[in-house]
């Protein structure tokens, strides 16, 4: 009995639902439905890897090994993609773990072999990549996806910003197109094409997670849950237009496999930093002498901010650009160039788009008040190499290295020489490797060079009083004569 009542009502409804749905549909007021209906429907990526794939690499570096770093007959090889995983994100290598992929050259020095990818921006053969593909690599292997290798020959490679670029000998090749980032949305589907553990030409897709993701980089990143692993490394990530918006450079994981999130250098922020590499081979970048620190929201409502936004200046460096301009520690830079500040991380990237020399102004927060302040930005100094120099093992068993620009920077020293190798006497009296000499014998050091030369003109057969800063510290070491 009850059930025919609930089933008659039931169908009066269903009846009544459709006449209505009829009617809405009628009048035109169902299009929002369907049309949102017809979004849920997945992408088709076919065409876009036919559009894109062909301009997508592979490259293989061959890394000679040094001493202490393999050896000979290392036996069985450690897989690159997973050496390439350890190398990228600072994971300490396993205790006893093979590296490198055989013997294969001539004189049967040990290898390291890598593996990554990159994408053709010109027909006549320029390649895009991630700096630490390409990073100590003695030689470059690009396969193409129609299979032909070349050789390639790194034009720049910038570790800051992790963008290389590297050019082969073809012509008539087939290049990507460059999209517009400030287009690219936050859930819109996305691709990636590379070469996972030595898989060429592996399609995964998957959406925009979020944009600008401060990671403590230079350049913000481009966050996604594309599948990105070892190997993927430089290879291009692609919107539904076929455009690449960006390069894939890193994964978060604590298991070191893929774990959903991963991250892209913006492809803006990459042209411009090419650009620079394939001009001159390096980047300029702007600096002014800050160190700084967020600004919290405790702290701005006790002074009167209000939003938290900007950077703090904790300190400012003697003799550069800030100083000269009169900032000091405790102002807040809250624009640059009248553009904000948002969060402490913009300022060093909007300082180092700035050609060094040009003038820009700070508008600070400073006890209260705005303040508006001129400032001509100074240039980065990428570090140098450093230059051994002759080894001195007679008496005092020491091999030193020049100070770069920066160690002396942060040391505050105007010279000396750092300890890269220490045997011997010197091992004896307590000095290590990382220690910095600052005199011997109350000469004062200024360089590898002239060190040698001072410590030549030493008796062997006396006692060495040297002046050693460790860390924060500096003391007096003395250095017995080999007996």
């Amino acid at each position: 009995m009850f059930g025919g009542v609930v089933s008659s009502v039931r169908e009066r409804a269903r009846v009544g639902v459709a006449a209505a749905l009829l009617s809405v549909s009628a009048l035109g007021l169902l299009a929002p439905a369907q049309a949102w209906s017809q979004t849920r429907v997945l992408p088709d990526f076919t065409d876009l890897v036919e559009q894109v794939g062909p301009a997508v690499v592979n490259i293989r570096t061959t890394e000679k090994a040094h001493l202490g770093s393999g050896g000979a007959g290392a036996g069985p090889q450690m897989d690159p993609g997973l050496e390439e995983f350890f190398k990228r994100f600072g994971i300490p290598m396993p205790r006893n773990a093979p590296r490198g992929g055989g013997n294969g050259d001539d004189d049967d020095e040990p290898t390291r072999r890598g593996i990554g990818s990159g994408f053709i921006l010109s027909a006549d053969g320029l390649v895009m990549t991630n700096a630490h593909v390409v990073d100590g690599a003695d030689e470059l292997l690009v396969r193409l996806a129609d299979k032909r290798e070349f050789k390639g020959k790194v034009i720049g490679a910038d570790k800051r910003s992790d963008v290389a670029v590297v050019k082969i000998e073809a012509t008539g090749l087939p290049f990507v197109k460059v999209g517009d980032v400030g287009k690219l949305k936050v859930g819109e589907w996305v691709m990636a094409i590379g070469s996972p553990f030595d898989l060429d030409n592996t399609v995964t897709a998957g959406i925009v997670s979020a944009k600008q993701r401060d990671t403590g980089e230079l350049l913000p990143f481009i966050q996604t849950d594309v599948a990105i692993n070892p190997g993927n490394s430089g290879g291009p990530l692609i919107n539904m237009r076929g455009e690449v918006v960006g390069i894939n450079s890193q994964i978060y994981s604590p298991s070191g496999g893929y774990a959903g999130i991963s991250f892209s250098i913006p492809i803006d922020e990459a042209m411009r930093v090419a650009d620079q590499l394939r001009a001159t081979g390096r980047v300029i970048r702007g600096r002014i002498g800050v160190a700084i620190a967020p600004v919290t929201k405790e702290v701005a409502e006790s002074i009167g901010l209000g939003k938290a936004n900007g950077a703090m200046v904790q300190s400012v460096e003697a003799g550069q650009p800030a100083e000269k301009a009169g900032l000091e520690a405790g102002d807040i830079i809250v624009k640059v160039d009248g553009k904000a500040v948002e969060r402490a991380t913009d300022l060093p990237r909007m300082i180092s788009a700035v050609k060094p020399g040009s003038k820009v102004t700070l508008q600070l927060f400073r006890r209260g008040a705005y303040k508006d302040v001129a400032v001509t930005v100074g240039e980065f100094d990428a570090e140098k190499p450093t230059v051994p120099a002759t080894p001195v093992k007679a008496s005092l068993g020491l091999n030193v290295v020049d100070l770069s620009e920066a160690e002396k920077r942060d040391l505050r020293v105007k010279g000396g020489v750092k300890i890269e190798g220490v045997e011997g006497a010197a091992a004896k009296a307590g000095l290590r490797e990382g220690d910095v000499i600052l005199s011997v014998e109350n000469v004062q050091i200024t360089d590898a060079k002239q060190f040698g030369g001072v410590v030549a003109k030493l008796d062997k057969a006396k006692r060495v009083t040297v002046l050693v800063r460790r860390g924060e510290w500096v003391n007096y070491v003395v250095i017995q004569p080999v007996r």
